[in-house]
């Protein structure tokens, strides 16, 4: 066929039956000339997005940023051969990109869809996130921006069986996400054979309408009956979520394949493809626009978001007042939020003990309680920040590790998220170890991109969320439950990347490494050993990725490489692993037990005595688990000594 004229409105169904065989046959097409990909996936949900670029998804093209442009978000990001076919289809793809560049080396149209295209708001593939990540473009919609664009989601069957589907459902009913519209490919057929469910779309629709979703259920290959529950979908008017269940066919279009098993993930054989073109009636070459947004008339901003970068006047604490962090935590963000109306907050309803809710009482229409769905409140931080709003999350540090699929796929989805954890290590006390995050410095840094804060003071607590605030990336923040002295005064810069000498002298026999509630053990060790005239210097590592490499070098030249490591974490991956990594660059170092012998390198021979919690803790006392663990100031005192008397 020929190309017919741009269309900046709804096309018949004649028109958009004829726009899925070419995106059939462009998925078919580009899947084969890869090698690799999912035709058959892409195949089922053809008609279904057929109708809806061509009849009810209302976006400029030409201009992505449009704040009034829908959203379209492929949860089933192994369907990518039929989004990029789409964008082939409405000409913002040529046929030699998505021909010579799917799945190539250094080509946008990667695999899974990623941002590095403007059409696409966050990366999927991992399944289970598209929906959770539309619940926050979809808050954002309706509670900050307040325009009418609607989001809509394409799910697969398959993930249906994820429990971060469902913890979006129950927060966009509860939310009353009247925009969000989540249509789901019900093909029966998942990688390895049948889904759970197969076609029982009774099932589906009771488990939706239980967590209070409107469902519309359809003949995914019907085109007049997914033109009505479309439109029906795309009113927004109500207070729920729609779940619009379509029954396919895995491979629609082609007999040989159609509802066959084995087929998942695999391109066709390049006659296998020829034969199933020449069924699908050949190539194509439509293009077709569909509706643009409806310019919304605005008496007022439309969105909280703004450029003015007003002065943020940030908490003060006095030297030697006892405040923990996580208190200064929720001063400060609340102190942001005055100067910068697109920063917003989020929690996992433990927000008193976060102090997230200091901010959800000065700006309750700027918070959005995520209640206990950890994923659903790292997806909604993504999504809010899809329409570029600036989310805090907070939870108990511990708790973020149900959520680690979301952080790793933040970065892909190139998602600027602060992430803030209290209640960290066994310094919480009586709670025991099920509430003790012991892993999470080391899960965070391993985040590409990521930042590690971790500050000792309330003064570098506040400073350090004003810092977060314009981080790129996943930027993440340990507080710690107890209430410990303030160290600095208010005055004093926290750059992200540095490091805090708390007592140098050039006579300095031993450095001592802390981070948050280490660092006051370091001190009190400090004190002690200057009762027999050692001098030690004291780091305060409250940047732990990027770690400050230029003073972690210089105290170990100063202190012919003695150095202790002490933290609040397991001896994997945290800080001392950061400070290993960044002696390691261009030197020779040693970790270990305390007073494992070093090498000689650039800072001269490296002894380290790694202070970590290496057993299971129990139930106790602050004072008594740090004593445990061995990362108390006494134990920190004693390895101290040992490494002078190894000299």
């Amino acid at each position: 066929m020929t190309s017919s004229p741009q269309q900046l409105d709804m096309i018949d169904l004649a028109t958009a039956g004829e726009l899925a065989a070419q995106l059939r046959v462009d998925s078919i097409r580009s899947s084969t000339s890869a090698g690799s990909g999912h035709p058959t996936s892409s195949m089922s949900a053809a008609d279904l997005m057929a109708v809806l670029i061509g009849r009810h998804l209302r976006y400029d093209w030409d201009h992505p940023g449009n704040d009034d442009n829908d959203h379209l978000i492929f949860s089933k990001g192994h369907a990518s051969p039929l989004l990029y076919s789409m964008y082939r289809a409405v000409g913002v793809v040529s046929e030699e990109e998505l021909m010579t560049g799917y799945r190539r080396q250094g080509s946008r149209l990667q695999g899974h869809p990623t941002p590095v295209l403007p059409w696409v708001d966050v990366a999927t593939g991992s399944l289970g996130q598209g929906l959770p990540d539309g619940v926050g473009v979809a808050l954002a919609g309706k509670y900050l921006d307040r325009l009418p664009y609607r989001v809509w989601v394409l799910c697969g069957d398959s993930e249906m069986a994820e429990g971060s589907i469902w913890e979006a459902l129950d927060k966009a009913s509860y939310y009353g996400l009247s925009n969000l519209i989540a249509i789901v490919d019900v093909n029966r057929l998942g990688q390895r054979g049948p889904t759970e469910l197969q076609w029982d779309l009774r099932a589906y629709a009771r488990r939706a309408e239980a967590f209070g979703a409107r469902v519309l259920t359809i003949d995914g290959h019907n085109l007049a009956e997914i033109d009505e529950a479309l439109a029906v979908a795309a009113d927004a008017s109500g207070t729920q979520p729609t779940v619009v269940l379509a029954r396919t066919v895995k491979g629609r279009g082609f007999s040989e394949v159609e509802n066959q098993e084995g087929w998942h993930g695999k391109p066709l054989p390049a006659d296998m493809a020829d034969r199933a073109i020449a069924e699908l009636g050949g190539e194509r070459s439509l293009l077709i626009r569909g509706p643009l947004p409806d310019p919304v008339a605005r008496t007022e901003p439309a969105t909280l978001r703004s450029e003015a970068r007003t002065s943020v006047p940030m908490p003060s604490y006095s030297p030697g007042e006892k405040i923990a962090t996580r208190k200064a935590y929720g001063e400060a963000l609340t102190a942001l939020g005055a100067a910068r109306p697109e920063v917003v907050a989020l929690d996992g309803e433990v927000s008193n003990s976060t102090y997230a809710d200091q901010f959800a009482k000065a700006y309750p229409g700027r918070y959005f309680e995520m209640f206990i769905a950890e994923q659903q409140l790292v997806a909604a931080a993504v999504g809010l920040g899809v329409r570029h709003y600036v989310p805090f999350a907070s939870t108990f540090a511990a708790f973020f590790t149900r959520a680690y699929d979301f952080i790793r796929m933040a970065p892909i989805s190139q998602a600027n998220i602060r992430l803030v954890g209290s209640h960290g290590g066994v310094e919480i006390g009586a709670d025991g170890p099920s509430q003790m995050a012991l892993e999470d410095l080391a899960m965070m840094r391993a985040v590409q991109g990521s930042t590690v804060l971790y500050p000792s003071d309330a003064t570098s607590t506040a400073a350090l969320v004003h810092a977060m605030a314009d981080r790129p990336g996943v930027v993440y923040m340990r507080t710690t439950r107890g209430a410990y002295p303030v160290l600095y005064d208010a005055e004093e810069a926290f750059p992200v990347g540095g490091a805090k000498l708390l007592r140098s002298s050039p006579a300095d026999a031993v450095t001592l490494i802390g981070a948050g509630v280490t660092v006051h053990e370091c001190l009190t060790a400090a004190d002690l050993l200057a009762r027999d005239g050692i001098n030690v210097r004291v780091v305060d590592l409250y940047s732990v990725k990027p770690v400050d490499t230029e003073t972690l070098r210089a105290a170990a030249t100063t202190t012919r490489g003695r150095l202790v490591v002490a933290e609040d974490h397991h001896p994997e991956g945290g800080i001392g692993s950061a400070v290993a990594e960044a002696l390691s660059e261009g030197n020779t170092t040693a970790t270990g037990a305390t007073g494992a012998p070093g090498a000689t390198g650039a800072t001269g021979t490296l002894r380290i005595s790694h202070l970590a919690v290496r057993d299971l803790p129990g139930s106790g006392t602050t004072e008594e688990l740090l004593a445990t663990a061995g990362i108390d100031a006494r134990h920190i005192e004693a390895a101290a000594r040992d490494l002078l008397d190894d000299r």
